[in-house]
């Protein structure tokens, strides 16, 4: 079964819930506290990755290494990367992040390794990468879902994701019209909120909202496709 975290963001100090769920999830599989971590794009100054250490620290996680699919050192690098106790996919530009890992390579590796226990943890677009397809991500750049919903992703749980649904307040109509489109539910987060998916279960931590055939309503142990959705207790 996959073990996934998703964040809205990982910078108010409401995350405090997902980050400890995070941890509790960790200790159960007895993993270590070793992150890989994959920039959305080139990251020269490694800016948002010391950004990412320095979260990550505060928790005890280190933030090991920084791996860049399309660097010089990629093949050398993917086996340690690999070997880590989780992999962070960070925010930025979502499409963007889907066409570095599609050139790489590095998107089948993922779903594998995912597929097979290993803890992916994202963060907005991040988040919406383990998912079906990047289509909320249009809402973010003026566009329509519809108009990007071939542009699969990982594919890892039976729903879409959407992060930062307080940022705007048109969003969740948007979202509302595009659930009468998809035949898969959309589940929003505002920032702070978040979900973890792991033994077949994915708790709902915050107030994110399930959306589907244009009706709104909070998780409440629903079960879709042998994934019992919840909200965390």
């Amino acid at each position: 079964m996959v073990n996934l975290v998703f964040y809205s963001d990982q910078i108010i100090p409401e995350n405090r819930r997902v980050d400890l769920k995070l941890l509790s999830m960790m200790a159960a599989l007895k993993l270590g506290n070793r992150i890989g971590y994959i920039p959305s794009g080139p990251e020269p100054d490694r800016r948002f990755f010391n950004d990412r250490r320095q979260y990550y620290n505060i928790h005890g996680i280190e933030v090991s290494l920084f791996y860049d699919p399309e660097g010089s050192r990629a093949i050398e690098d993917r086996e340690a990367l690999f070997a880590c106790d989780g992999i962070h996919l960070t925010g930025g530009h979502t499409a963007e992040y889907l066409q570095r890992l599609r050139r790489s390579g590095m998107l089948s590796l993922l779903r594998d390794w995912a597929l097979g226990g290993g803890v992916l943890i994202g963060t907005s677009a991040g988040a919406i990468l383990m998912t079906p397809t990047i289509a909320t991500d249009a809402l973010f750049t003026g566009e329509i879902p519809e108009a990007l919903v071939k542009e699969t992703a990982l594919d890892l749980v039976p729903f879409e994701f959407f992060p930062h649904l307080n940022e705007k307040a048109s969003y969740l109509n948007e979202l509302i019209r595009y659930s009468k489109f998809t035949n898969r539910p959309i589940l929003a987060c505002n920032d702070g909120d978040g979900i973890v998916v792991s033994n077949g279960r994915a708790d709902c931590i915050g107030k994110p909202v399930w959306i589907a055939d244009g009706e709104v309503r909070h998780a409440n142990d629903i079960t879709l496709d042998g994934l019992v959705l919840s909200p965390d207790s």
